[in-house]
């Protein structure tokens, strides 16, 4: 079987042992090598994140050389304190909040597709802190600090496959082993490659699971991640980790877009399938909770069980969202995790439940401390220590479901499972890159489009139903597939009732616009509405500035005033000269005051 030996910063006088110095940046054909930003300029693979180690630099920086490599007697490192003071001398780029780092990795070519020993040596005469290890696709493997004058050992498994990647439509085949080391000065002494047999944990999801990309200078706060590439710093070398979860992904296109066939060419008796969907089929009509949602997870244990393989059910992870009327916590996927559930129950599947979990803690750290550990402004999807927590979740889910189960393989995967690394939190305000001035005119290629882009006929008059929708959008909620008939004049087959049923279900509808049972969806819509409904909006991710009188204090229902207060405390109204609240507004002055809402 493979195995492949590496001795960094000096040469090697053994036959079998590699020695590695400060220039050797990976090429096909030399079999290893480090990974900086010049190989991957000039190589396109080494550009697609599943294929690598998941770190690229920040967008203004692609064209820019950071990671300088160098060598002593103890290995190659980065030293990232002197570099980062560099940039800041040079180009003003000092960064607010966490301190970023830069990562340094190294590449190996193996010769198949399966589960590699890999033991990583850190020999360094300074303590280093807060060291992190990378495997892969930017799965964490250690966290912690490691004292002075040390020799650091880590062993962990690393699992190697084909994937999808994101926007691709065909299999992208893989062969190479990905080893990141992020500290002050990342630092790595030898490496040590073996293959290995043993059960592969395959996982099956969404966005909130998956292999998420990070830019560097690194932070973790301001970074995506998915618990799918955390979960491994739970797991001890018994068994590894193929994540196969993507953004935007259902129970159906999981199938129908290529990645579970993925899977279903390298399974093997013995191996363990993780699915955890229902983010975004919730959006769907055919995938309700109790209807195509529920079939296709039982489809998905039945051929798993078919091959020999271990199923299990992960409920969805929850969401930090509050109900903008009257602050509480909004459940959002409980009719999903409830049909997991009841999957498991009928088919006697485990079932971690992350939902009831990452509920509960959410809900325990409230709206504003929550917002730690997610992505900036956004309030589905978590940053690295996000990710970290719920992964813990589910570590001590597989210990408590599985350690009972009475099929002994699922005993095994609880006797995977370790402690971690001990608590992970943001000790610094978690903030998002700001570019220098001096990358002023550098634009990003993958920028998204501006907020409300795709509205039409601006000079129109907005109807309720029109800006219920831009709210949404705003706000970053979006349309359920199911509507309650809680409105006597919405029926569900109108294009608007997942949008009504989602502001209503998140507290957006005040009861004085409704009048006996109707809601008026296509009724025009005056400013002070608008402002209601907004505000409502807002709420839900934001708390309100203390109420102060304002400018319109005489000209707003009584109702409407802490709404209209409150519109005007965060910029959405004019002070300089009133507007008219009684007024019909366009769909344009609705996109215009949604964008100064700055949710």
């Amino acid at each position: 079987m493979f195995r492949r030996n590496f001795l960094f910063g000096q040469d090697s006088d053994t036959a079998n042992v590699i020695g590695v110095n400060p220039n050797d940046l990976y090429k096909p054909g030399k079999g290893y090598g480090f990974v900086a930003e010049e190989n991957r300029r000039e190589q396109e693979l080494l550009q697609i994140s599943e294929l690598n180690s998941g770190f690229d630099t920040v967008y203004w920086y692609r064209d820019a050389s950071l990671t300088v490599i160098e060598g002593d007697i103890n290995g190659c490192f980065v030293d990232c304190d002197r570099i980062l003071q560099k940039l800041e001398e040079k180009n003003g780029d000092r960064q607010e909040g966490e301190r970023r780092r830069l990562p340094l990795s190294f590449k190996v070519d193996v010769p198949r597709q399966g589960n590699y020993r890999v033991t990583l040596t850190i020999r360094t005469q300074e303590p280093m802190d807060n060291v992190l290890i990378f495997s892969g696709r930017r799965r964490l493997s250690f966290l912690g600090n490691i004292p002075g004058d040390t020799v650091f050992t880590h062993t962990m498994i690393v699992n190697v496959c084909d994937i999808v990647p994101r926007g691709q439509t065909r299999i992208y085949a893989d062969t190479t082993l990905d080893i990141t080391v992020v500290a002050d000065r990342p630092r790595i002494s030898s490496l040590a490659v073996a293959e290995v047999l043993c059960p592969t944990i395959y996982i099956a999801g969404d966005s909130t699971v998956t292999d998420q990309s990070a830019d560097y200078p690194y932070a973790p706060g301001s970074s995506y991640c998915g618990w799918g590439q955390m979960i491994t710093a739970y797991l001890n070398d018994k068994a590894g980790v193929s994540n196969h979860a993507h953004s935007g992904l259902t129970t159906d296109s999981f199938r129908k877009e290529g990645h579970y066939a993925v899977i279903d060419q390298y399974r093997k008796p013995g191996d363990f399938f993780f699915f955890q969907f229902g983010h975004n089929d919730q959006k769907l009509d055919e995938l309700k909770a109790f209807g195509g949602y529920r079939t296709n997870l039982a489809r998905y244990i039945n051929e798993c069980r078919d091959k020999g393989g271990y199923p299990v059910l992960v409920t969805p992870v929850a969401r930090n969202s509050w109900k903008g009327n009257d602050g509480s916590y909004n459940d959002l996927l409980a009719e999903y995790a409830e049909s997991c559930r009841e999957v498991g129950r009928r088919l006697e599947v485990p079932v971690l439940d992350l939902h009831q979990r990452s509920m509960d803690f959410i809900q325990k750290q409230g709206l504003e401390e929550a917002k730690a550990y997610f992505f900036p402004d956004d309030y589905t999807h978590t940053n690295d220590y996000g990710a970290y927590k719920m992964a813990g979740f589910v570590a001590e889910e597989i210990q408590r479901v599985c350690s009972r189960h009475p099929e002994p393989g699922y005993c095994f995967l609880a006797k995977c499972v370790t402690e971690g690394y001990g608590e992970w939190k943001a000790k610094d305000p978690i903030v998002l890159p700001k570019k220098p001035e001096a990358y002023e005119n550098v634009t990003n290629p993958v920028r998204a489009q501006e907020l409300l882009f795709e509205v039409e006929d601006l000079e129109k008059e907005a109807r309720r139903a029109d800006v219920l929708d831009m709210i949404i959008k705003t706000v970053r909620f979006f349309p359920t597939n199911v509507y309650n008939d809680m409105f006597v004049d919405v029926v569900g087959h109108e294009w608007y009732a997942g949008t009504v049923e989602c502001a209503y279900q998140n507290g957006m509808i005040d009861p004085h616009l409704v009048e006996k049972g109707h809601f008026y969806p296509e009724r025009p819509v005056t400013l002070e509405e608008f402002v209601v409904l907004a505000i409502n909006g807002y709420r839900s991710r934001k708390r309100i500035p203390r109420e102060e009188p304002c400018l319109y204090d005489q000209d707003c229902s009584a109702y409407a005033r802490p709404f209209v207060r409150a519109a005007c405390a965060i910029g959405m109204l004019p002070l300089e000269e009133k507007a008219n609240l009684h007024e019909v507004i366009t769909r344009g002055l609705a996109v215009e005051m949604c964008r100064r809402m700055n949710v």
